[in-house]
């Protein structure tokens, strides 16, 4: 990744960018490798995007890790992206370097649907205290999540404490602190949102790209940002 010519100062709005990390097992295949090594050039891909947004001031990175429906794939692919996932938030002390959090959305552990495993579990609990104390970028990882089971829970438990609007709703989001999207990335060519972030996309800037997420980079991330410019 080159970002020698790149300055901080650049981009100093802090913004939230969220990317729907798409095109692993393509990028694979393409090159005669597992689709597992797609996977594992991804996790790698998201190191150096996450570094890249600390260095440019970004203030929230969401990733879309692992759908509700990605449950449904070939078991051995799907035990391979469980440990890249432990592997993802075990990554505490490049996290510090970097002044960076981890957080979580999905399906709540205790609640009824939720398949997280307990070592996964565990690996997002221990992320999240022990990167709590860092000031800078947050960077939330989506796993065994969907938007529309999102927006169904927020709506159920918002109707159960009285009137159900936009700001009940948004006090029930599995993140409420989480702000609005300012930018959604989709790679690999792909035209479409799938259900992520639904609500909190709302306005927010589109960048699409050719390219599969183990290829993208620091420069695709400045033309992401680029959207942005006179906002």
């Amino acid at each position: 990744m080159n970002d020698k010519n790149f300055s901080p100062a650049a981009e100093p709005r802090k913004v939230h960018v969220a990317c729907v990390i798409d095109g692993n097992g393509r990028w694979a295949q393409k090159r005669g490798l597992p689709r597992t090594e797609g996977h594992t050039a991804g996790e790698e891909a998201l190191a150096e995007v996450v570094r890249a947004a600390a260095a440019r001031n970004v203030g929230w990175l969401t990733v879309f890790g692992f759908s509700t429906e990605n449950w449904v794939r070939p078991r051995p692919e799907v035990r391979h992206i469980l440990s890249l996932h432990r592997k993802i938030f075990g990554r505490v002390d490049e996290m510090r370097r970097n002044n960076a959090s981890i957080r979580w959305i999905g399906r709540p552990f205790k609640e009824k649907g939720a398949r997280t495993p307990v070592y996964v579990q565990r690996a997002i609990d221990k992320a999240i205290a022990d990167t709590a104390p860092n000031s800078g970028l947050v960077v939330t990882v989506a796993f065994d999540y969907g938007s529309r089971a999102e927006l169904a829970r927020a709506a159920s438990r918002a109707a159960a404490a009285g009137p159900v609007d936009p700001t009940s709703i948004e006090k029930n989001l599995y993140d409420p602190t989480l702000p609005p999207v300012d930018v959604l990335v989709r790679t690999s060519g792909e035209k479409r949102i799938s259900n992520f972030l639904l609500w909190q996309i709302n306005g927010c800037k589109v960048y699409f790209t050719d390219r599969p997420w183990p290829d993208f980079d620091a420069a695709e991330l400045d033309q992401a940002l680029a959207l942005l410019d006179g906002d």
